[in-house]
């Protein structure tokens, strides 16, 4: 007998590669610098701030490549974007690091206790697909305008790799992506774009974890980490389930939850803000993207975790570094890497005719990009398009009651 699938599977490894490697750059190079601004707002040194960055690099990596390795799908990890943000606005000069940390621990014990209960797993698989394929396509259709955008600020270094991939999706569409990529590193190489930004003085280029003390303060700790646990589960966790469902993946959310709790419980401990599920390169790992065959996209989901622990070995270094090449430019790869999913989520959310106004809102709130009360768009848009769909049911129940 002759082995017929080893080919095949070799020939198809570069996408899930090449998508995981764009998820984790994309995700440490647009958000790192948010982290570590978030940490100084609530009282972290640059020392301890980048020995944060370093944990959690560490922890969603190997989250991201035992839960990938164990499930077998494309289980991505990201930190809690939304949350530094949050603790952008809430930080005070001379905060209480420690406070923070106790917040931290405890907005992990909460994540870990949401997994153990288990009704937001159902809720999440009540989400109407049409809502979840909108909510997914306004998600990326923010960053499939990267590719534009980068034109615009950054034109000699954007509009080479663009041309690139236009040429090679006629001649080699397999690697199209693959090859934007490489020609935006030569191109970073030949022309580094100018930027004006510079990394901070005190950021160290080795970094190494620090063990935080806790400190509780009823009071503090609670005003940080109820909104803290709000925002990591309505602007990441929620649609970071909705966008694997929309692609196609059924994961437990009770089993996600309680191990991203725990991995944040190790983050908190060192000055880490809470890890979750990944909603924009989860996207990037769970499409057509990351390769046809649906069953090896898990690949990609581990891809992205390797380079998370890579990147977290030398954070401080990366953070001096990858200013080199704005997340912009990352993001533009990223963005024409996308469009083959955004493509097939509007298509999903407006196949059906009846659910087609419902997830229009949907889109439209989620491109808004609004905030209300720390909880994003995201989940503001799935809500909204959950009312009008609640509504226009109503409305036909009573018409055909008639």
């Amino acid at each position: 007998m002759t082995a017929t699938a080893t080919p095949p599977a070799s020939v198809d490894l570069h996408a899930p590669v090449v998508a995981g490697v764009l998820a984790a750059l994309v995700g440490f190079t647009a958000t790192f610098a948010i982290i570590l601004q978030g940490l100084a707002a609530v009282g972290a040194d640059a020392s301890t701030a980048a020995g944060a960055l370093l944990v959690l690099c560490l922890v969603q990596g190997a989250l991201a490549v035992g839960l990938g390795l164990r499930s077998r799908k494309p289980i991505t990890m990201a930190w809690s974007t939304p949350g530094a943000a949050l603790l952008i606005g809430a930080g005070t000069q001379g905060a209480d690091f420690g406070i923070a940390v106790a917040a931290f621990a405890l907005t992990a014990v909460l994540i870990v206790a949401t997994g153990l209960a288990r009704p937001l797993g159902r809720a999440v698989a009540a989400i109407p697909m049409p809502l979840a394929n909108a909510m997914l396509a306004g998600i990326l259709a923010g960053i499939c305008l990267a590719p534009a955008q980068a034109v615009v600020r950054f034109p000699l270094q954007a509009i080479p790799p663009i041309l690139a991939w236009l040429v090679a999706l006629r001649l080699a569409r397999r690697y199209a992506v693959v090859i934007a990529l490489a020609m935006l590193v030569a191109v970073l190489c030949l022309v580094p774009p100018v930027t004006g930004a510079a990394a901070p003085a005190s950021l160290p280029v080795l970094t190494w974890p620090h063990l935080v003390m806790p400190h509780w303060n009823t009071a503090a700790v609670l005003g940080l980490a109820v909104p803290l646990y709000l925002v990591t589960m309505a602007s990441q966790n929620l649609p970071g389930l909705a966008v694997m469902r929309a692609n196609g993946y059924e994961i437990d959310p009770g089993r996600s939850f309680v191990a991203t709790g725990l991995g944040s419980v190790v983050t908190a401990l060192f000055g880490g803000i809470p890890v979750n599920l990944a909603a924009l390169t989860a996207a990037l790992c769970a499409g057509p993207e990351a390769g046809a065959d649906a069953s090896r996209r898990w690949i990609a989901s581990v891809v992205s975790g390797v380079v998370y622990i890579a990147l977290g070995l030398g954070a401080g270094l990366a953070a001096r570094l990858l200013l080199v090449a704005p997340p912009l430019l990352i993001e533009a790869i990223a963005g024409l890497a996308l469009l083959p999913a955004l493509a097939a989520a509007l298509t999903g959310a407006m196949a059906e005719e009846a659910s087609r106004l419902p997830a229009l809102v949907t889109l439209l709130v989620v491109l808004s990009g609004i905030t209300v009360a720390g909880i994003g768009a995201p989940l503001w848009g799935l809500l909204a398009g959950g009312a009008v769909m609640v509504v226009l049911s109503a409305g036909t129940r009573t018409r055909t009651a008639r």
